[in-house]
């Protein structure tokens, strides 16, 4: 699977404003008014991810949370990282 770099990343970046590339991987943070919402979050997440088979890495800090997503077998951000961020952004507003 061919990694996201260069144009690659940055046209996946363009349509993907909220998320950054940080440390070979697509992130983006979350903000929840408290702890029991940014569990919600995860939870919801967690249920997108698995129908897809995708799952991204999930730091949660209170009511931050905080989304990585990289292609473990591919060894770096592919397409399949993208279209998930699009997924995550088009169903959960924040």
């Amino acid at each position: 699977m061919e990694h996201l770099q260069g144009k690659s990343l940055e046209a996946a970046l363009a349509r993907l404003p909220n998320w950054r590339a940080d440390n070979g991987a697509l992130v983006r943070t979350y903000t929840f008014p408290d702890f029991i919402a940014a569990m919600e979050f995860v939870n919801n997440i967690a249920k997108l991810a698995e129908s897809k088979g995708h799952h991204p890495d999930i730091d949660i800090r209170y009511n931050k949370v905080k989304l990585s997503l990289i292609t473990h077998d591919a060894g770096g951000m592919t397409a399949k990282d993208a279209d998930m961020a699009e997924l995550i952004s088009q169903n959960f507003a924040g």
